[in-house]
């Protein structure tokens, strides 16, 4: 037995600790983007159900010992594999550009992780089923739990032991001398698999067989995990596009959703439905609330962790604790799984292929909640052992399980009313969910139009064509890019680069005879931005939009020279962590004048971004002030924080310093590279 828990819990420590490393390596190279993590995580739930599909056929129709040996062949070419290609993804796999890299980064996994995660994937299924046929009469199902255990602590201990320690080229090699460690120790356990084999299958020849399972137990074990699936991502996408895509927000959810498992299938189990039923309601309800709640802006970060982490984990809970009152005999134990996994993928391509692209906004949480409400309510009405409370409800379960379906598309109807109501257009991609209303006619000189990507104003412009060419909200005059820009006008005709399109409110500074470049990694963003809003067609200047990430974008181009590059590119509040390293202020300053300004656009709700960006300067040799403007109803001018960043040897002029200080912080922050940056570091 210890020998197989030691296979069981470093197999799973692998299998979790190697998605938030590849997902944070490969982060930058897809733009820095949630989505990446969702897409991350639907190949990880594929490669599992294909793992688990192996484990079923190889435990069904291969004899004992051709299985050994099988197993064997496939784990010696999954080394092989990464020596042939490294877990650390080579330069040239980076992408070329494309409206969606969707298929980019599942290639790119494929190529790199897909067959060691393959492996990994196949160890739990199979070393429960050895162990099964060894040790006949006694329950496998202790060693899942276990499983879950290993690779719980493999995400907990990422952001706290790992990532912070150590940077990304570190964390791949150490992973890789690992796997070939769990080689070995998988090799050896296969080996000692099967010693009693001849013994095992005279006892299963005496055996009676166990009773097949129903067409109704196979949809709930497809059904309830696709539904803790689903909200697992969609509570994952909804706190990475509204605060950051870090590791830290993607291991919480997926811990619980993990601790949840290792609860449920833990010996007897700890789910009980007194009181978790009556939790759920309260969860529901709750979650529910937050989402209306959180549309505004208005919920602290840790509260927000808190209500959706405990809603989540609730859900989970007794979706899962339903799942394991329907576990069947060890015979059909490879069914069960395959089945489960086959319910996870279920849930990740919803989220991550399907959702897209047929909603205009994030409407997948709702579902789910309702969703989660109407399988509990349909497992409990099939169960012949409910409890009493429940039992005496029998009658009118199909009466309330259609109340709560119409409950569901009511619900959903009036999300979907409520947020087209006012909606000039709605749109939705890979990079997020992008939103244009107008408050007022354009006769009121107070009238705006508004652009929101997720629950994040991303610019605004008045209707009133006499205050059409105002720059509003984070770019007013006295703003840090506003100071930075006019001062530079004073010199002539001036060149302006700016990472982050959005409504292209900085064009309204531009004059004949400058030039201004946009780089905008989103393409539903270009088509809203001339065609809803007036900056861009309207401006003076000569005016360029790249499209595709601005990193790659700017390694790829000869020096800009640009008198003023504004890096102002956010995901609804998330910034792209890749933008604001070492490395990346280096490539900036390759493209700016020796006497440039380099300015960060800094806002968030949730991150203290400035100690960062001042580090980054200090390592550089350069100046970094920051410039803080509070709101001005009267303009339609949002309080903004800048950081202006440029050489010593040029500095900045007295205007410029008159409306600066010096960065102030409490916090100490280690330098962040592309190698190495930490979040959890920064958050307020």
């Amino acid at each position: 037995m210890l020998l197989y828990a030691l296979t069981t819990v470093v197999s799973a420590f692998l299998l979790f600790q190697v998605q938030p490393i590849i997902a944070k390596i490969i982060l930058p190279w897809f733009g820095g983007s949630a989505a990446v993590w969702t897409v991350c995580l639907l190949f990880f739930q594929m490669v599992l159900l294909l793992g688990y599909t192996y484990a079923h056929a190889v435990v069904r129709y291969l004899e004992p010992q051709l299985q050994k040996f099988l197993h064997a062949g496939l784990l010696a070419m999954s080394v092989v594999a990464i020596l042939k290609f490294p877990i650390y993804p080579a330069a040239w796999l980076k992408p070329a550009g494309g409206a969606d890299p969707t298929a980019g980064i599942l290639g790119l996994l494929a190529l790199t992780v897909g067959l060691p995660y393959f492996m990994l994937s196949t160890t739990g299924p199979l070393l429960q089923a050895w162990y099964a046929r060894e040790h006949r009469g006694q329950m496998p199902y202790r060693l899942y739990a276990l499983s879950n255990a290993g690779s719980m602590f493999a995400l907990l201990s990422y952001p706290v032991l790992f990532e912070p320690q150590f940077g990304t080229h570190r964390q791949a090699s150490m992973w890789s001398i690992t796997y070939g460690v769990f080689v070995l120790l998988c090799g050896f356990t296969a080996l000692r698999s099967g010693t009693e084999d001849a013994a095992v299958a005279a006892v299963d020849a005496e055996a009676p067989a166990a009773a097949r399972p129903t067409v109704r137990q196979y949809a709930l074990w497809l059904l309830l995990p696709a539904c803790a699936s689903l909200l697992l991502l969609a509570i994952t996408n909804h706190l990475s596009q509204n605060v950051a895509a870090i590791p830290l927000l993607w291991v919480l959810p997926l811990s619980l959703y993990l601790l949840s498992f290792i609860l449920c299938f833990e010996g007897s189990g700890w789910y009980r439905r007194n009181p978790y039923l009556q939790l759920l309601a309260v969860a529901l309800g709750g979650m529910a609330y937050g989402l209306t709640v959180d549309t505004t802006g208005n919920m602290p970060i840790w509260w927000m962790l808190l209500l959706f982490g405990l809603g989540m984990f609730t859900c989970c809970m007794v979706l899962h604790g339903e799942l394991v009152r329907l576990k069947p005999d060890p015979q059909y134990l490879t069914h069960f799984y395959l089945t489960i996994s086959a319910g996870g993928a279920l849930g990740g391509v919803f989220v991550a292929l399907i959702a897209p692209r047929i909603f205009r906004s994030f409407y997948e949480m709702p579902l789910g909640l309702v969703l989660c409400a109407v399988l509990v309510l349909f497992a409990l009405s099939l169960d012949a052992e409910a409890t009493p409370w429940f039992t005496g409800w029998r009658a009118i379960l199909p009466g309330l399980g259609a109340a709560v379906t119409v409950a569901m598309a009511l619900y959903l109807g009036m999300q979907i009313r409520e947020q087209a109501r006012d909606a000039r257009v709605m749109v939705r991609n890979f990079y997020g969910a992008l939103k244009v209303r107008d408050t007022g006619p354009e006769t009121e000189m107070t009238a705006v139009r508004t652009l929101t990507h997720g629950t994040i104003n991303h610019g605004e412009e008045y209707l009133n064509i006499a205050r059409r060419r105002l720059p509003t909200t984070y770019y007013g005059p006295n703003t840090g890019v506003g100071i930075a820009i006019r001062e530079k006008q004073k010199q002539g005709a001036m060149r302006v680069g700016v990472i982050g399109l959005g409504t292209g409110t900085i064009a309204a500074y531009g004059r004949l005879g400058d030039y201004y470049r946009y780089y905008e990694i989103n393409p539903l963003v270009p088509p809203i931005t001339k065609g809803q809003f007036f900056f861009v067609p309207m401006c003076a200047a000569k005016l360029d939009i790249a499209m595709g990430d601005a990193r790659l974008t700017l390694e790829k181009e000869a020096p800009e020279n640009f008198d003023v590059l504004a890096v102002d590119a956010f995901s609804s509040d998330a910034i792209p962590v890749h933008l604001l390293t070492k490395e990346a202020m280096q490539l900036y300053f390759r493209h700016l004048k020796t006497d440039g300004i380099l300015a960060v656009h800094v806002s968030n709700r949730y991150l203290d971004l400035q100690p960062v960006v001042a580090g980054e300067a200090r390592a550089l040799g350069k100046l970094a002030r920051v410039v803080d403007t509070d709101d001005d109803d009267t303009q339609d001018i949002f309080g903004a924080t800048w950081v202006l960043v440029t050489s010593p040897e040029t500095g900045f002029d007295d205007v410029e310093m008159k409306n600066s200080a010096e960065i102030q912080f409490k916090k100490k922050v280690g330098l962040w590279t592309d190698d190495y940056s930490n979040l959890f570091q920064i958050l307020k």
